[in-house]
């Protein structure tokens, strides 16, 4: 079965508010499996006015943030009512890659594999892509904690 969460749903889910939301939409979830969000990036980020102003990239660590909220969103929908009222924090990146910048303009692809939990530590594998092309990737761990 495949979820998909709009803009509002999100927002049930995680506590990020603009400008640090960095999920737009999902569009398919399978939950235990995977997750396929998108952040659409625009000119009037507010990152870009200083990163770098003459040629705006986005920062690849706001690129991991976004995966990281990804997972946090298929941890939550895979955990369901059994952790309701939880809170996910990132707890680690492991192998971070980066191969082509992010810029105005670009649709950045989200994709979160679940890997394994154990206790209140959930493992996922991410990637994001823009066009289908790789941009970077990660292992990322994130905890459950009771808000």
């Amino acid at each position: 079965m495949s979820v998909t969460l709009d803009l509002l749903q999100i927002q049930k889910i995680l506590p990020h508010r603009y400008p640090f939301l960095l999920v737009d939409k999902v569009i398919a979830c399978e939950p235990g499996v995977s997750l396929l969000g998108v952040k659409n990036v625009t000119y009037n980020e507010p990152f870009f006015q200083g990163h770098f102003p003459q040629k705006p990239v986005m920062p690849g660590v706001l690129i991991l943030e976004a995966l990281a909220q990804t997972t946090g969103l298929l941890a939550s929908e895979t955990a369901g009512d059994e952790l309701e009222g939880m809170i996910y924090y990132l707890v680690g990146i492991d192998k971070a890659k980066f191969k082509r910048p992010v810029v105005p303009g670009d649709q950045l692809m989200l994709k979160s594999l679940f890997v394994k939990s154990k206790r209140n530590i959930w493992a996922f594998e991410c990637q994001a892509e823009v066009d289908g092309e790789f941009v970077a990737s990660a292992e990322i761990r994130c905890a459950a904690v009771v808000d």
